[in-house]
């Protein structure tokens, strides 16, 4: 298709998702306006990916959780690959592992291809983990021949990718290949592109395999001048990365936060009160207690260092945008607790503190449960202990 005259990267957007519903070439989800639209022939075109020589000798492949990228993700675990997959809107960690059941059915296979298996049959991995994508590939809205790439106007799939690279799991020599309709592929004018956006190596599409030949940088890590503090209000693990890249010393100024408060990366909350405790011979510090079956509004932090202060965990919770109510401090046992006002919140906190360290020590986070009255191991009521449920910290 050609485009109008005037064209910006939205424009482009527009006249993409109103052709493909004009010329009744979307598939369900309908509409496709505002969304990586997915199309009639989409699983043609994942079957593509099998001739890619990059495909067959690849182990580990992140693929986003688009709709039209559904047979890519049911091929990736017919060959027995690790499946990948972003968490929807990055809200609670960067990946879900798709880990079907031991013996699945093709049928089942399919299912966990879909959005709700994502949901089912998933485990999130932590920043921790030794992840080493071995091929990415992404949704579009618009690409052209030479690589360049306009996905749906939120730039998830460019800041995923630029996470991974902070993470160490995608290099520069990364494949990332696009699976769209023939309409999709067009002219794009390189002045649209910016630093952060992330281009393609592949194009596949029902009746062709492109290889664009693109030698066009793709981002180097997070730009964090790009980042709005809106943004990083609602993503939890990027929170975490940023807390990371400001002690290894790295700028991190946002887009729109102000000037005083660049050096603490958060508004300052109201002071945050601190109960200490002492430890009760008989409060279990493994999983093996029974404990109420509610949610939690309280997270349990592990590991501490021996020679830790509660000041440098309250820092870090708030350069974290992680701050509780109250925390109780078990500094000689090693461990804390953070009480939030909602279970949502603890779950957040969890999500947001992945990964973090204090020293060379990473911590473990989880969330807590409470012991029942009279529980057989002798510890008091509404005394929290860890959830092994719900550890995050050693995936």
């Amino acid at each position: 298709m050609e485009l109008k005259t005037g064209v910006s990267k939205q424009d482009i957007r527009e006249q993409i998702w109103d052709y493909m519903e004009s010329q009744n070439l979307a598939d369900f989800p309908r509409p496709v306006h505002h969304r990586i639209p997915n199309f009639k022939g989409s699983y043609l075109a994942c079957q593509n990916i099998r001739d890619l020589e990059v495909f067959a000798r690849m182990q580990e492949v992140k693929v986003d959780p688009d709709k039209p990228l559904e047979g890519v993700r049911l091929l990736a675990l017919q060959s027995k690959k690790t499946l990948l997959v972003p968490t929807p809107r990055l809200r609670t960690g960067l990946f879900n592992k798709i880990t079907p059941p031991p013996g699945a059915t093709k049928d089942i296979l399919r299912k966990c291809a879909t959005s709700q298996g994502v949901r089912n049959y998933s485990t999130p991995v932590g920043l921790d983990s030794r992840v080493l994508v071995d091929l990415v590939v992404v949704g579009s809205v618009a690409v052209s021949e030479k690589g360049w790439r306009i996905g749906k106007g939120e730039g998830y799939a460019d800041l995923e990718y630029a996470m991974m690279v902070s993470m160490g799991a995608v290099s520069q020599g990364t494949p990332v290949v696009t699976i769209v309709h023939d309409c999709q592929v067009i002219d794009i004018p390189e002045a649209l592109l910016e630093d952060h956006d992330l281009t393609v190596d592949y194009i596949l599409t029902p009746t062709r395999v492109i290889a664009t030949g693109c030698e066009r940088p793709k981002p180097t890590g997070i730009l964090w001048s790009k980042i709005s503090c809106e943004v990083m209000g609602k993503i939890p693990i990027l929170r975490s990365l940023r807390y990371r890249e400001r002690q290894a010393g790295k700028d991190v100024s946002l887009q729109d936060e102000p000037r005083h408060l660049l050096g603490t990366g958060s508004q300052q909350p109201p002071p945050l009160s601190t109960v200490r405790r002492p430890q009760d011979p008989h409060q279990p510090e493994s999983c093996s207690g029974q404990g109420e079956d509610g949610p939690s509004n309280t997270v349990y932090i592990g590991n501490l260092p021996r020679d830790a202060r509660v000041s440098e965990l309250k820092k870090a919770l708030r350069e974290l945008g992680a701050v509780p109510q109250r925390l109780t401090w078990q500094g000689p046992q090693r461990r804390a607790f953070l009480h939030y006002k909602a279970p949502t919140s603890a779950q957040q906190a969890v999500s947001c503190l992945q990964g973090l360290r204090l020293g060379a020590a990473t911590l473990k986070v989880a969330l807590a449960r409470q012991q029942k009255a009279g529980d057989e191991t002798g510890g008091r009521a509404d005394e929290p202990y860890p959830d092994c449920h719900s550890a995050v910290s050693d995936l």
